[in-house]
């Protein structure tokens, strides 16, 4: 393990005042935007929309890669750190939406075909929207047309071979590009490209694909807030699609690291939504379910 990694480990050990300043500080932000960005599209009741990018999905990655590619995955933690992690965590990820019965988008990494790994096994045996990631984690707007059609084939002959079809697509470092390649390839739907100033709660159709635009990191929180309530309300009272998002290593590298950010900021957040989803005026979906809502169950103000 890198000094670097070192000291990422220790920071996930304790949540500073700062770091409660920060959530705060970000959360209102986004229910300030909420609040004023109007949208033409509404829906017959609210939507909640969670996505996972698995940025490596295997220590082996890092390995097969021999540190050559970490860069396009993170500027301070290995392929092969990210990776092991995620190997620790998106089981526990997937078990808890499992339980609570909420079905999330979750986007893979298409090199996973090349390694014998356990999470594409795992993944395989549940029934969540499998969406992609890149194949190598590449930005897409680093690359040329020909590099990220090459790319497209490689996912769709190396997912062909586990019976994966995926429609659903979250481009790397969220760098959008080539819409059209990814129509070429049969894709319905993307996650946009959001931050504080452009998230947002709504889904546009662009051409033939839907973009089920980013709401929210959740990678940014690590405990419930009255906030965070505060934006599941507003998507409901204003009918709309609230899609949180994050990656498979943002909460620690441990299984009781993970248990404690379920407990703390997953649970809570997730039993209100259930509650709300209980009295008929909030539904959980897929980013590829909810494109199908688009068209049928609108209303346009």
């Amino acid at each position: 393990m890198s000094r670097n990694e070192f000291s990422i480990k220790r920071s996930f050990n304790s949540i500073s005042l700062y770091q409660i300043f920060k959530d705060n500080l970000y959360l209102l932000s986004h229910i300030i935007l909420f609040n004023f960005h109007k949208t033409h599209v509404k829906f017959k009741k609210g939507i909640m929309i969670v996505s996972i990018d698995v940025d490596v999905g295997s220590e082996k990655i890092g390995i097969l890669n021999r540190g050559r590619n970490d860069r396009n995955v993170n500027l301070t933690l290995s392929e092969r750190y990210i990776g092991k992690i995620e190997e620790m965590s998106l089981p526990l990820f997937i078990n808890f939406f499992d339980n609570l019965s909420i079905p999330i988008t979750i986007a893979i990494r298409g090199q996973l075909v090349e390694v014998n790994s356990n999470i594409l096994g795992f993944l395989c045996k549940s029934k969540h929207d499998i969406g992609a990631h890149g194949y190598y984690h590449k930005n897409f707007k680093n690359l040329s047309y020909e590099e990220v059609e090459n790319e497209l084939y490689m996912i769709r002959e190396g997912m062909k071979i586990f019976s994966i079809n995926p429609k659903s697509f979250i481009f790397p470092q969220n760098g959008v590009k080539y819409l059209n390649l990814l129509q070429k390839y049969g894709y319905v739907c993307y996650r946009g490209e959001g931050g504080n100033i452009n998230d947002g709660m709504y889904i546009n159709k662009k051409g033939n694909l839907y973009d089920i635009h980013p709401s929210l990191f959740l990678g940014e929180l690590k405990k419930i807030d009255k906030y965070l309530i505060k934006i599941v309300d507003i998507a409901i009272e204003n009918r709309l699609p609230l899609h949180l998002w994050f990656h498979a290593w943002n909460y620690g590298n441990t299984k009781d690291e993970i248990i404690n950010i379920l407990s703390n900021l997953f649970y809570p957040l997730f039993k209100y939504a259930k509650e709300k989803e209980d009295n008929n005026i909030l539904r959980f979906e897929t980013m590829l379910s909810a494109t199908k809502y688009f068209n049928n169950d609108t209303i346009y103000i």
